[in-house]
């Protein structure tokens, strides 16, 4: 994607200005006035940086760059103003995270400069996020399907988690909405230390010895003392530590709003898989749930009650094991001859897991079909094959 920048200033002399002078060097749009830069900034946005007057009517720069700090974290904001005074400059740092401050006049070397310093700021801020959203989910992806082929029954779970946290997310605006995937996917890492059957217990509802129990609701603090020893990945496994209980409002000023709320919403997406697993109906486990937690966001039952992660299925069908693509989801456990658990219910197909299915088909040890779903866009790759 281009990067932009985004001037703005209510003297149209200035920016024909800047734009005479610098449109050769940079990708270049201009705003006369607050309403009409924050209009383009929603509309045509994200910028790559956006340069803003102080002193305009109707919105100054301030409010101007605060609303696109809102708008768009990763922007980076620079202010132009003839006005030298110390407390505009504080106010305009500390609302507006302010990059660079300048004075007018400010020449044309000195503004391209600022905006090749500032696009060189954007690109660091870009990419350690893309680092982190890509690169550091992608890995967490493979080691959740490798731990879902050694443990299926809580990395299934963890998986379903994830697609339902997934559009959550996106009804609910969510910044930042990988973490909450990613503390998802790795909420069930502390059953790595647990007997397969005593989590197969925990799932069909049965009742644990206390010995059990106890080591069952240790497993999130198996999994933060595992995830807390990762750079960055601090905050998520704050998240996972607390799953399994309600979160203090007064924790949100010791840790952050997004921490607790993805906590929150972490343990409610978990409860409500649960429900759903023991037969409840999607609309029986969301009252079910609000009612028992009053004071959560309105908007994620309403979300949780709409959204269904099974709604872009087109077809559900028992499809034999050499047939199967990535993309499908299994609608049924599949189990050894022996009563071992292979795949859970609601894990994605994946070209590891069809690996293991075909494994254990050559081996005459499963059936050799199952049944799964068909995604709108995985049908329509299986059709134009066929």
């Amino acid at each position: 994607m281009a990067e932009k920048v985004l001037l703005v200033d209510d003297d149209s002399n200035i920016l024909d200005g800047y734009r005479r002078s610098l449109s050769r060097e940079f990708l270049m749009e201009t705003a006369q006035g607050g309403p009409q830069g924050l209009e383009l900034a929603t509309t045509n946005g994200p910028y790559a940086v956006v340069v803003s007057d102080m002193r305009m009517p109707g919105m100054d720069g301030v409010q101007l760059l605060s609303k696109i700090k809102a708008l768009a974290p990763d922007t980076i904001r620079v202010m132009l103003t003839g006005n030298t005074d110390m407390d505009t400059a504080i106010n305009a740092i500390n609302e507006g995270s302010i990059f660079r401050f300048l004075t007018k006049p400010c020449t044309k070397e000195v503004m391209g400069k600022t905006l090749t310093a500032a696009l060189l700021q954007y690109r660091l801020v870009t990419a350690e996020k893309q680092l982190l959203e890509q690169t550091l989910s992608g890995s967490i992806q493979v080691l959740t399907e490798v731990l879902s082929l050694v443990n299926p029954a809580a990395f299934g779970r963890a998986e379903r988690a994830r697609r339902y946290i997934h559009r959550i997310a996106i009804a609910m605006k969510l910044g930042n909405p990988w973490q909450y995937e990613v503390a998802a996917m790795m909420s069930q890492l502390g059953c790595v230390t647990l007997a397969p059957e005593t989590i197969a217990a925990v799932y069909k509802g049965e009742k644990l010895l206390p010995n059990e129990q106890a080591q069952y609701d240790s497993h999130p603090s198996v999994a933060y003392a595992l995830l807390s020893k990762i750079p960055r990945l601090e905050p998520i496994a704050w998240m996972i530590e607390h799953q399994n209980q309600p979160v203090p409002e007064t924790a949100a000023s010791q840790v952050g709003p997004d921490m607790r709320t993805g906590a929150e919403i972490l343990r409610l997406i978990l409860a409500y898989e649960q429900l759903i697993h023991k037969g409840n109906s999607r609309t029986e486990a969301v009252h079910q749930l609000s009612r028992q937690n009053p004071n959560f966001s309105p908007e994620f039952f309403q979300a949780l009650v709409v959204l269904d992660p099974n709604a872009e299925e087109g077809e559900i069908r028992s499809c034999r094991i050499d047939e199967l693509v990535p993309g499908m989801i299994v609608q049924q456990e599949v189990h050894s001859h022996d009563g071992g658990l292979v795949v859970s219910k609601g894990q994605e197909v994946t070209s590891t897991v069809i690996s293991k299915l075909k494994n254990y088909q050559a081996r005459r040890v499963i059936a050799g079909s199952v049944t799964v779903s068909m995604p709108t866009t995985t049908l329509a790759f299986v059709k134009g094959a066929s």
